[in-house]
C-alpha cells in the first residue's frame, strides 16, 4: 500500500519535535518523555545537529554497562534493598544526563525521503522513529506510529459513486487531517506508539 503512495517524511513528520541536550539531566529527558507521551526524541548539541536519540529502550538498558556488582546493587534496590552510598553517587553523578544513555549513530530522512523508504529503513534498522533533516538541521520527526496512521486512513478510503477516487496517500492524508482535526497534533510530539 506504501507502495504506491507518493508521500514523504515532510507529508508524515511531527514538525514540533521535543529534543534535549546531551548535558540536559536524565529526570528531564524522562519527564518531557512521560508529560509528551512519547516513547524517543532527538538529542541535539549546542549547534543544533542531531547527536542522538534517547528513548524508553535506552532507559530500560541504562544499567547494561555495569559490572556484575553494580548488577547486584540494583537488584537489591529493585527488591527495596539497602545500596551502597558509594554506588549511589556513582549513578548520580555519572548516569544523570542525557549522553549517558542515548544511542548514537542516529539515522536520519529528508523532508523528501519516501514513506516506503522510511519504512525499509524503520524494518531493516529495527527502529522506532526516524528525525528529519533539511540541511543538516532538524526540522521533524517520522515515527512508526505516523506510517501506521498513514496506512490506515489510506486503507479506511473507499471511494462512493459520486466522488472520484481516492487519489495519493497524501490527499488521504490531508483529508484525514481534516477530519480529525489540527487539535490532536497540538501539544504531541514524537512517536505515539
Amino acid at each position: 500500500m506504501l507502495d504506491d503512495a507518493i508521500f514523504t517524511a515532510g507529508d508524515l513528520m511531527t514538525r514540533d519535535v521535543a529534543v534535549v541536550h546531551p548535558e540536559d539531566p536524565l529526570r528531564s529527558a524522562v519527564k518531557m518523555m512521560a508529560e509528551r507521551h512519547i516513547s524517543g526524541m532527538p538529542v541535539v548539541n549546542d549547534t543544533g545537529d542531531v547527536v542522538g536519540v534517547i528513548s524508553e529502550g535506552d532507559l530500560v538498558r541504562w544499567h547494561e554497562g555495569y559490572t556484575e556488582r553494580q548488577a547486584r546493587w540494583l537488584d537489591l534496590l529493585a527488591e527495596g534493598g539497602d545500596l551502597s552510598p558509594v554506588f549511589m553517587e556513582g549513578i548520580q553523578d555519572q548516569n544523570r544526563k542525557v549522553k549517558s544513555v542515548m544511542t548514537t549513530g542516529v539515522k536520519t530522512v529528508t523532508e523528501d525521503t519516501s514513506a516506503r523508504d522510511i519504512a525499509r529503513l524503520m524494518y531493516a534498522d529495527n527502529i522506532k522513529r526516524v528525525p528529519v533533516l533539511r540541511d543538516g538541521k532538524l526540522i521533524g520527526i517520522v515515527a512508526r506510529s505516523d506510517l501506521v496512521r498513514a496506512l490506515a486512513q489510506k486503507l479506511g478510503e473507499k471511494p462512493t459513486a459520486s466522488s472520484s477516487p481516492v487519489g495519493t496517500v497524501n490527499d488521504a492524508l490531508r483529508r484525514g487531517r481534516q477530519t480529525i482535526g489540527i487539535e490532536q497534533r497540538v501539544g504531541r510530539t514524537g512517536e505515539r506508539d
